[in-house]
């Protein structure tokens, strides 16, 4: 057929689904429209009238399979972003007008183009490159030797390669950015010669690469040159910090690690926080810090060993045991750090509980979070659950948040803005094909600006005088590796 000729029957068929009943074909005098609903959308199979309907539906049927796989939604912006990956897979289920013997799988197979051929010749070519970097030490270790044995010896120093004299300066800085030895002599630069330059200029090419570069951002890939990375790492030093500091700056860190069977109980959790205190101004270095200890968790504290314990452990005060002495400037320097072990399952900050279920077709999974920590303050939380390979996407049903398929790493990550007391609990429920097993172990990842363990420095005060220093506090609790089992 051509163009023209699609074209217009494509425009027809709207008219013909005008009739307001439900079928799964339409037929006109020349050709069948096999089709199916997706959503706001139709897959709209063209065959001639004189085609099997059955092998017709089963072709549509095939077709429609195949859009999930790379579209996370069934709307338009969404399949045009994919429209390539599509018509590639398509490809493979419809050759010359005919439908090819494939299913789902080797779909997939045959449009990753993966090459056995290929995986063999990287091999080789790694073993090459290993094998041409250990020669290549093995000879800076020869070259190495000789000039040590010669200047030992006082003799002069052996050439290499028939480069003469002018050898000794390129061998030894082949042997320093290995070996690091004494610095060799430099030779004078020699005088540039009047005349036109007929030496091979390094980047030569350099239209031919701005062409590539250009066609790459034709084509929508964000492309970052070496000059445009200096000076954006330029720009980002230059920004000032996140937040205000002052000259007396505190860090309240802490990151737990956590891990819990799938069917309930706490095996292991471990807390770890530090507090960390930065001064800039020389007036402020003689201070004390004030901690207000309201932890009924029962973390275990400990100070730096030149802070004063017993003035920690009477008045919850960290200073210096001298008094005298200063707290170092513009350096990060750990006062306070805490530990918590616990098995006691109400600590747990966030609970997360799947609940596979197995039918006939595969797994219907149910996965829940619940806070149990009200005065936290959960941000950017990520539930990744791995999913079995070579089934597809998950049929995602009710949700709270949003959702994220990576179809490389096979993983469903469920994506959480904030969960706070006002947002204490949620659900997803997804169906693939599977055993309960393929979705274990569960990864969370999330960042707080509350600490667990309610350990803050409330005030700052001179050592000599009155009143108090202004200072600045940074707080962050994040998930180190917290799992589901």
């Amino acid at each position: 057929m051509t163009r023209t000729r699609i074209e217009c029957l494509l425009a027809a068929f709207p008219k013909l689904m005008g009739t307001g009943k439900q079928h799964t074909f339409v037929e006109t005098d020349s050709v069948r429209y096999v089709y199916q609903p997706l959503d706001r959308l139709y897959m709209v199979l063209l065959t001639t009238k004189n085609s099997n309907i059955l092998e017709d539906l089963e072709t549509l049927r095939l077709f429609s399979r195949v859009i999930p796989e790379y579209c996370r939604t069934m709307d338009e912006g969404e399949i045009s972003e994919h429209c390539f990956d599509l018509l590639f897979a398509f490809d493979e289920i419809v050759a010359l007008g005919y439908r090819e013997n494939v299913n789902l799988t080797q779909i997939r197979t045959f449009t990753e183009m993966d090459s056995h051929e290929e995986r063999v010749f990287r091999a080789v070519r790694e073993t090459q490159e290993r094998e041409a970097k250990a020669e290549m030490k093995r000879k800076a270790k020869e070259l190495q030797q000789a000039r040590r044995d010669a200047e030992r010896s006082g003799k002069k120093i052996p050439t290499y390669g028939g480069y003469g004299g002018g050898s000794t300066a390129s061998s030894a800085a082949i042997i320093k950015d290995n070996y690091e030895p004494e610095k060799p002599r430099v030779a004078p630069a020699p005088a540039r010669q009047s005349g036109p330059n007929k030496a091979l200029k390094l980047g030569s090419k350099g239209k031919e690469v701005d062409n590539f570069v250009d066609k790459l951002k034709s084509e929508g890939e964000n492309i970052v040159t070496a000059a445009a990375g200096r000076k954006q790492s330029d720009a980002s030093k230059a920004l000032p910090p996140p937040i205000n500091t002052e000259s007396v700056h505190l860090k309240v860190e802490e990151k737990v690690s956590l891990s819990c069977g799938r069917d309930g109980g706490l095996q292991s959790m471990e807390v770890l926080g530090i507090i960390t205190l930065q001064i800039s101004d020389d007036k402020n270095s003689r201070i004390r810090l004030h901690v207000a200890n309201n932890d009924k968790k029962g973390a275990q504290l400990q100070t730096h060993p030149n802070v004063d314990k017993k003035l920690f452990s009477s008045e919850s005060l960290i200073g210096l045991k001298n008094a005298e002495k200063s707290f170092p400037l513009n350096n990060d320097v750990g006062v306070l750090k805490w530990r918590l072990q616990t098995t006691d399952e109400s600590l747990i900050p966030l609970t997360i509980n799947c609940w596979p279920s197995e039918s006939s077709t595969g797994c219907d999974v149910n996965i829940e979070y619940e806070l149990q920590e009200d005065s936290l303050e959960l941000k950017d939380v990520v539930v990744a659950i791995p999913l079995p390979s070579g089934v597809g996407a998950p049929v995602i049903g009710d949700v709270d948040g949003e959702y994220r398929h990576d179809s490389r790493r096979n993983i469903l990550e469920w994506l959480l803005p904030v969960i706070d007391a006002g947002n204490r609990s949620g659900s997803m429920e997804f169906s693939i094909a599977g055993q309960a097993s393929n979705f274990f172990p569960i990864a969370v990842s999330f960042v707080s600006t509350n600490n667990f363990c309610d350990i803050q420095v409330v005030k700052v005060t001179p050592v000599d005088g009155d009143g108090s220093v202004r200072f600045s506090t940074e707080t962050s609790f994040v998930a180190d590796k917290y799992e589901i089992l």
